[in-house]
C-alpha cells in the first residue's frame, strides 16, 4: 500500500475547516491510511478497527515527587501519622467514534481505490497459502474477516495455488518422503492436514496420485 503511504496527509475536507466533523473524519482517514499501509483490510475488518475509539493519553504521575512529598509530610512532628495520599485521576472516557464518520472514510478509500474485497481476498489466498495453510482454513478466516461468500469463493476458483501439490508438500517436510502407510501413523498426517485447512480429497490424493 505505498500509494496510501504516500498520500498519509490527505484529508476528506479542506484543511481550514478544524472543527465539528470535519476535523473527526479527517483524523479516521490518518488512522485508515496508517492501518492499510501496515498491511491489506477488507472493508469490515478496518470499518471495525476505526469503530474502535482509542484511549486518551493519560500524563503519568511523577512517582518521585509523590514519595518526596510524603517523606516530608512524615517528617514533620505536627502533622498526623496518617498521610493523606493523592487520588489518581480518573482515566478519561474515550470519545465514541460516529458510523457516518467511519463511513465517510470508507466511501473516501473506495474513492481512492485503497479498498478492494477481492483483491484483498486473491492476496490473503496467496500469502496464507505460502505459509502452508489450505482452503477450508483460509475460507473460515475470511469469512470471519467479513469477506462475502460469493468474493472468497470466486477468489479461490481464480488462484493458481494447487492444493493436493501444497498438502504433499507439507506432508513430506512434516514426516519425511517416505510417508507413513500403517494406519495409525496416516492417522497423524490426516490430522495434520485437516488442522492446516485441506479437504479430505487433498489429503487422500497425497497417497493416490503421488505414487513413485
Amino acid at each position: 500500500m505505498e500509494d496510501v503511504a504516500q498520500n498519509s496527509e490527505s484529508t476528506l475536507f479542506e484543511p481550514q475547516k478544524k472543527d465539528g466533523d470535519a476535523a473527526k473524519i479527517n483524523t479516521l482517514i490518518n488512522r485508515a491510511m496508517r492501518l492499510l499501509s501496515q498491511r491489506d483490510h477488507g472493508e469490515t475488518e478496518l470499518r471495525r478497527k476505526l469503530l474502535i475509539p482509542p484511549m486518551p493519553f493519560v500524563k503519568p504521575q511523577n512517582k518521585k515527587n509523590s514519595w518526596s512529598s510524603r517523606k516530608k509530610a512524615e517528617q514533620n512532628a505536627f502533622v498526623d501519622e496518617e498521610v493523606v495520599r493523592a487520588k489518581p485521576q480518573p482515566r478519561p472516557v474515550p470519545e465514541e467514534i460516529a458510523e457516518e464518520h467511519v463511513q465517510a472514510v470508507i466511501d473516501y478509500c473506495y474513492q481512492h481505490h485503497w479498498l478492494d474485497d477481492a483483491k484483498f481476498a486473491s492476496r490473503y489466498i496467496s500469502g496464507r497459502s505460502n505459509k502452508g495453510y489450505g482452503a477450508q482454513r483460509i475460507r473460515s478466516e475470511l469469512l470471519q474477516k467479513g469477506v462475502d461468500k460469493e468474493i472468497i469463493t470466486v477468489a479461490l476458483e481464480n488462484t493458481e495455488v494447487d492444493w493436493c501439490v501444497l498438502a504433499r508438500d507439507l506432508a513430506v517436510r512434516k514426516f519425511g518422503e517416505n510417508l507413513p502407510t500403517d494406519w495409525k501413523e496416516k492417522s497423524k498426517v490426516l490430522r495434520y492436514l485437516l488442522y492446516r485447512g485441506f479437504f479430505q480429497e487433498e489429503i487422500q490424493s497425497i497417497y493416490r496420485d503421488f505414487d513413485d
